[in-house]
């Protein structure tokens, strides 16, 4: 009896987890326009007051609110394109776009700081005039914007890393508006022309720091890593004590996007069940309901022999107590 089964909760069953996604991607493109339209519109009024006081904080702030434009917009478009059906060539659909636009948002993210860093060592050598009360009274509304947009978009960025990847833009930009406000204070309250390259090379710094947790995150998804949220040691004992299951190997769980988890593992039976179903359907009903994964395949076998394969033995299998050989890191 080696018999595979595979399970797609988009089905009639189980429809909980599916309408709950939805929402959420619902409630992710709502708080995506929002900020956009906020970005968008003091972007232009920021890069006027950059050319007009001279600041090199000021338009590397704007520059950095036209990158939050672009990235917030490729999370729209991700988003969208993530919603379509699977196909014969695409069995999995465009759900990975999600993860790839994060990529090119955290990576655009380091782009922007070099810039800055870049630009900023050439202002302690030729250090250009600078009027600090235009910076400050920019880079206060630019402050207000910037906490209402990742006010906006801190919603969602726990559940996407999508969204998680436009709300780092937005947190990096209002890093930089805090620097442009004190820079504005320096130059205008003590005519510390040299605080704005400082606090430039302050931002770019910060920028990185902020950026790497999300790249961390997308390495992590790409590598097709456990999910943080599955502990899959906790997981394979649950499914090793379902009555019946003698042991569980060649077990893998990875995110296929963010809010999309895969399974797939191999379930040594008790040759002497005779309803098998029921053990499926329990295995399927830990790790979508316990462990919230959505998309499931089990190949329950009856005898060792169907275990072993070119790659595993039967050394590899684990059963109600996880074996030393698993690594849960």
């Amino acid at each position: 009896m080696s018999n595979a089964h595979h399970e797609h909760h988009a089905g009639c069953r189980h429809h909980g987890p599916d309408e709950h996604a939805h929402d959420l991607r619902g409630a992710s493109r709502r708080n995506l326009a929002s900020a956009l339209v906020l970005i968008v519109g003091y972007m232009i009024a920021e890069i006027i007051g950059g050319i007009i006081s001279g600041s090199l904080a000021l338009l590397a702030d704007a520059g950095h609110m036209l990158t939050d434009a672009a990235s917030i917009g490729l999370a729209l478009i991700a988003l969208h394109f993530s919603a379509r059906p699977a196909s014969a060539r695409r069995t999995f659909g465009y759900r990975r776009l999600e993860i790839l636009a994060a990529l090119v948002n955290a990576v655009t993210l380091w782009l922007i700081a070099a810039w800055v860093v870049y630009e900023a060592y050439h202002r302690f050598t030729v250090m250009p005039d600078v009027r600090g009360e235009i910076m400050l009274s920019v880079g206060s509304v630019g402050l207000v914007v910037n906490l209402v947009a990742a006010w906006i978009l801190h919603r969602s960025a726990g559940h996407s890393v999508n969204v998680e990847g436009a709300y780092q833009h937005v947190v990096a930009d209002l890093l930089g508006s805090i620097g442009v406000v004190v820079s504005g204070i320096l130059v205008w309250g003590f005519n510390w022309k040299i605080a704005d390259p400082i606090l430039s090379v302050i931002i770019g710094i910060l920028i990185l720091v902020s950026s790497w947790r999300l790249l961390g995150k997308v390495i992590h998804v790409l590598l097709q890593g456990v999910p943080q949220h599955v502990d899959i040691g906790r997981l394979c004992k649950k499914m090793g004590e379902v009555a019946g299951v003698g042991s569980i190997h060649d077990i893998h769980v990875w995110s296929l996007a963010s809010d999309y988890d895969v399974l797939t593992a191999h379930v040594l039976v008790d040759p002497e069940v005779e309803d098998v179903s029921f053990i499926r359907n329990r295995l399927r009903e830990i790790a979508s309901r316990d462990f919230g994964i959505r998309h499931v395949t089990l190949q329950l076998e009856d005898t060792a022999e169907d275990c072993i394969d070119e790659n595993h033995d039967v050394g590899d299998v684990v059963g109600p107590r996880v074996a030393e050989g698993l690594e849960t890191d």
